[in-house]
This record gives structure tokens, C-alpha cells and sequence, in this order.
């Protein structure tokens, strides 16, 4: 099993989180289109793919003209989920009218792209674009979705997929206290009713859209709060609005109803700003690795040391790993600027051919400030960074903010690189060392140190390196950031070493590339 784990891994981190999603729903309506066909689905199969190309192509226009019109960078990936999203939910059935089944999806393309660039607040869109699309289409021209995919034909494909997306988002937690939320309100509803608690239940399991709408559009990004405890409110809330049987006065629930109400609640307990960064300046951290200064022009903009933003940089020539990525800000709230630390390779991928060539004029959105990789409300409370090549960018944010704030906190940092020239920000955490007392360790682990002193280390960090160089271990919260496997072997280290997962907060990104 464990092999099978890091096989799906691997794989998963080949593709970026939104080429994932798309891969995905193309999988669920060619599979929908094959049961049509065979006479498994009660659908058209040739109207679901047409359904399907209608929306695509629509959506791609009028994202185009906004776009246009407002100046924006786009983003085609998103264009194209929102598409197949709505080909998703709304009827493949045209009641023996196919203009107005047409004009239906066209409405719908058109309101699902408008409200990225209309319903927006500071430049950030509130709703889920195919959700608000579907419930205007309903208070307007009267049609509504019917979230066809809900049904037990489809099921087995809706939740492997969906499995392997809230792994790939890191998002299991958010999705299962949804799922959870649903399931109690239906039974609590029911019961309330004098109904069939089990039918209730199963038809919620089987024939509703509670698992593609938890999978696919409550863990969109840049509706989601940005931390785990308003992503817990976000889920429940969503949740317990989710069942049909919910209702105020006459009005009665349905997905997409629950989901912009979550959404709204989202905002308003975690409002976001999108930026539009100018690059003020390229400095060279490593051979490999380099720092990106971007000045904001934002006096609202705000974050904690260790969170990390989504960066878009639209570009010619798109890979199959998109044109957006995550990268934690390595810059502390006390700076003037912002700053993110990226690691190239000789083979890279557009984004960062890309990003190299990045001048003042080029246009980037920076958006979504989210992350728990932050430090502990507690000054007290004893810490431990373990850092991994490039994922030492939230430690400098965090090490750079104590700093400037004059803070001290009893800190142990063991900073994994390849060679003595690979340790990134040397300069804050020597400083950091002096002024506020604060342990660093640097580990070589491709060949011994020539110039091994009291403050490195060859090899790999394993269990003895822990107990020797952090004696008190068990009394301390350790932070680990870095690749996957370095993040794995360093979380079997300590549960080895008997460290509760409660105290151990880790960040990872997937793909460096």
C-alpha cells in the first residue's frame, strides 16, 4: 500500500491542481456521454458533448471580451473548468426546443464568466462562477440546473477523481466535515419531517450532487477562507444548507443556493485582495535559485509570516502545468515589499521560463493569502524548523518578522541543502542568530562540509541528529517545509521519536518545476 501511495504521489505531482480538475470533469462527460450511448444513462449522449462544446466555446469568448474590456489577465484553465462544471449540472434535454436549450447555455456562459469580472470586490470574484451563473438563470429566464451528475451511475467516477483532487489540494479535511454537515442536517431534517431517516440518507449518498459539489466546487480556491478553522464554519455552514429539505418561508434549498450562501460567509470572514505585484527587483539566492521584490501599491494588503499566495503569469506557449503556482511569501509583513524564493531547474517549466524573463511591465496576479504555516499565538512555546532546499522561504517571512519585531523565541532550525552553496537567506538567519538567540544547523547532505564547524552538519537530518542538536524535542512544535519525500521522511522520523501529530505543522507544495 505505502508504494501504491507514492506511485499516485509522484504522478499527482506532475500535473498542477487546475489541469487535475480538467482533466477530471473532460473524464466525468466522456463517461457520461459512453452510459448515454449505451443506454445506462437516461441522456442523449450527442447532446451532452454538444451541451459540452457550446459551453466551452461560449465560455471562451465572453471570458475573452471581459477580459478584454477590463484590462485582466486570464486564465483559460479556469475558463474551461467553469465550462464543464455547467455542462455538468445543467440538463442535457432540450424538451423539443433546442434554441431555448441553447440560449439557456449561453445565458449561463455569459453570467458564469461576467461575474468573475462584475461581482468582484478589490478585484476578487465572491461567488463560484457556475454557481451564481445557474441561480440567476433560474431567477431570470427561469431555467434552472439539476445536477444531473448526482446520480448512482456516475458515483464511482465522481469519488475516485474527487479522492485524488482534495489529496493533490490538501483540502480531506474541509470536503469530509462537509460531507459530514450534509449527511447530520439531512437526517436531522428528516426526522423533523417524520420521514425515512435511511431513505433520506441514501438518496442523499447515491442520487444528489453533494459529492461532486464537495469535491469540485467547495474547495475552489479563491472562494475558500484561507485557514482550516473558517474552512471548518465555511464547510458546516455549506453543509447544513446543502439538503433539499432546508427551506426559509417558501423557499427551498439547492446546491448551488448553499454554495453562494457559503461563499458570501467566506468573504466576509476572510476577505482577499488580488494584487497586480510590480517587479522591483531579481536577486540570485543560490546557482539555482532566485528571489522575485515585487512593490504592491496596496495599503489593505496583509498577511501572517508563513502564508503563501497563488501567483498567475499568463504567458505564450503554456505547458501542461498552467500558468499559475503557489508560492509562500518569503517577505515578513514589516517589509515594504513582497518577495517569493524560487527554485529553477536546467529543464524547466513554461511558468518558470516565464518568470525568468519577468520585466516591470509584465502582468502577474498575485491572489488568495492563505496557509496555517504560522507561528504559535504563544511566544513561549519552543520550536523546531526543519527546512528542505527552497522550502526555507516561510522560515525567512517568520525569522525576518521576529527581527524587525524584536522578538525572541526559544527556535531550533535544521536546514537541509546540497552543497554549502545551496543555503538560501543565510544572511537574515546569521542575524537572527546573534540579535535573538535563535539555533540554526546547517546540514549538507550531497558531500561533508569542507569547513564543518560547530553550526553544520553532513549527511541527512535523521533521529540521532534530533536528539543530540534538540535535546528537548518533546516539549517542541516542529514545522517541516520542503519536497514530499523530504516532508515524509522527516514526519516518520519523529512519529518514531514519539512526537504527537498535533505537534507537528508541515508545508508542502507540490512540483518545483
Amino acid at each position: 500500500m505505502p508504494l501504491m501511495f507514492n506511485f499516485v504521489d509522484k504522478l499527482l505531482d506532475r500535473i498542477t491542481m487546475y489541469k487535475l480538475l480538467f482533466y477530471y470533469l473532460i473524464v466525468l462527460v466522456i463517461v457520461a456521454m459512453g452510459f448515454s450511448f449505451s443506454g445506462i444513462l437516461h441522456f442523449s449522449g450527442t447532446l451532452i458533448g454538444v451541451s459540452a462544446i457550446v459551453l466551452l466555446t461560449a465560455c471562451w469568448i465572453i471570458n475573452k471580451v471581459f477580459a478584454a474590456i477590463f484590462a485582466a489577465p486570464t486564465n483559460v484553465e479556469s475558463v474551461y473548468i467553469t465550462a464543464l462544471i455547467l455542462a455538468l449540472i445543467i440538463p442535457p434535454t432540450t424538451n423539443g426546443n433546442t434554441i431555448e436549450h441553447i440560449t439557456f447555455l449561453l445565458a449561463a456562459s455569459g453570467l458564469a464568466m461576467s461575474s468573475k469580472y462584475i461581482l468582484t470586490i478589490h478585484k476578487k470574484h465572491i461567488f463560484n462562477p457556475a454557481a451564481i451563473a445557474v441561480v440567476l438563470t433560474a431567477l431570470g429566464p427561469r431555467q434552472s440546473a439539476n445536477w444531473w451528475i448526482g446520480t448512482s451511475v456516475m458515483l464511482p467516477y465522481v469519488l475516485i477523481g474527487g479522492i485524488l483532487l482534495v489529496h493533490k489540494m490538501r483540502r480531506g479535511r474541509m470536503v469530509l466535515i462537509f460531507f459530514a454537515s450534509t449527511l447530520l442536517a439531512t437526517a436531522l431534517y428528516a426526522m423533523l419531517a417524520k420521514n425515512d431517516v435511511y431513505v433520506a440518507l441514501k438518496e442523499t449518498i447515491t442520487t444528489s450532487a453533494m459529492f461532486f459539489l464537495g469535491f469540485v466546487m467547495l474547495t475552489e480556491p479563491l472562494t475558500t477562507p484561507p485557514t482550516a478553522k473558517k474552512q471548518t464554519l465555511y464547510a458546516i455552514l455549506t453543509g447544513v444548507l446543502f439538503p433539499p429539505q432546508f427551506r426559509i418561508l417558501s423557499l427551498y434549498s439547492t446546491p448551488e443556493l448553499a454554495l453562494i450562501t457559503g461563499n458570501v460567509f467566506s468573504y466576509i470572514i476572510s476577505p482577499k485582495t488580488k494584487l497586480f505585484p510590480t517587479l522591483k527587483q531579481k536577486l540570485r539566492l543560490t546557482p539555482d535559485t532566485a528571489d522575485f521584490v515585487f512593490s504592491t501599491n496596496s495599503k489593505q494588503f496583509s498577511y501572517v509570516p508563513g502564508q503563501y499566495m497563488e501567483w498567475t503569469l499568463p504567458h505564450d506557449g503554456t505547458d501542461s502545468r498552467g500558468n499559475r503556482r503557489y508560492f509562500t511569501l518569503a517577505s515578513s509583513p514589516t517589509e515594504p515589499d513582497i518577495r517569493i524564493g524560487v527554485k529553477f531547474y536546467k529543464t524547466s517549466s513554461s511558468y518558470k521560463d516565464a518568470l525568468l524573463k519577468v520585466t516591470r511591465e509584465t502582468p502577474i496576479v498575485a491572489a488568495q493569502v492563505s496557509g496555517d504555516f504560522v507561528l504559535p499565538k504563544d511566544p513561549k512555546q519552543k520550536l523546531v524548523f526543519i527546512a528542505g532546499g527552497i522550502g526555507v522561504t516561510p522560515y525567512r517571512s517568520m525569522t525576518k518578522y521576529l527581527l524587525d519585531k524584536k522578538e525572541t523565541r526559544t527556535i531550533s532550525m535544521l536546514y537541509s541543502a546540497k552543497t554549502t552553496s545551496d543555503f538560501a537567506y543565510k544572511d537574515v538567519f546569521e542575524t537572527a542568530r546573534q540579535e535573538i538567540g535563535m539555533k540554526i544547523l546547517y546540514v549538507v547532505t550531497g558531500h561533508a562540509d569542507p569547513n564543518p564547524n560547530e553550526h553544520t552538519r553532513s549527511g541527512r537530518i535523521n533521529r540521532e541528529m534530533i536528539k543530540k542538536d534538540v535535546p528537548d524535542y518533546k516539549e517542541r512544535i516542529f514545522y517541516i517545509s520542503g519536497t514530499q519525500n523530504m516532508v515524509k521522511s522527516v514526519q516518520k522520523i519523529l512519529s518514531g521519536l514519539g512526537i504527537p501529530k498535533r505537534q507537528v505543522k508541515v508545508d508542502y507544495f507540490s512540483g518545483y518545476a
